[in-house]
């Protein structure tokens, strides 16, 4: 794996943090659900952008939202009840296929 992908799951990471207290922040009304949101989308963006350096930038952001979507999805079905029908689990299945496609046979990827 090269240094690119460990700024990738970085990234990922930072982002699912962000997003997550961006529930909790309630419209940017509570202070420190904000501002861990804040800082979570500013360390994400700044992974990402390391990540580019290598990664290009359909591929990487592929990965990046793909993987996003379902770990949010699911810590979103865990932490707040949000209910996962069949097509929204079907719709996450189709994503990952995505992102497993991309990184196992496109050539794009292993720049």
């Amino acid at each position: 794996m090269s240094i690119a992908y460990l700024y990738l799951a970085c990234a990922i990471a930072a982002e699912i943090v962000a997003t997550t207290f961006l529930k909790s922040s309630d419209g940017f009304s509570r202070l420190w659900p904000s501002v861990v949101t804040i800082a979570g989308y500013a360390v994400s963006f700044f992974f990402l952008s390391l990540t580019l350096r290598t990664i290009p930038t359909g591929i990487a952001y592929a990965i990046w939202s793909g993987v996003g979507i379902v770990l949010i999805s699911l810590i979103s079905w865990i932490w707040f009840g949000q209910k996962l029908d069949l097509p929204a689990m079907l719709g996450m299945g189709l994503i990952v296929a995505g992102v497993v496609v991309i990184n196992v046979f496109s050539r794009s990827a292993s720049h």
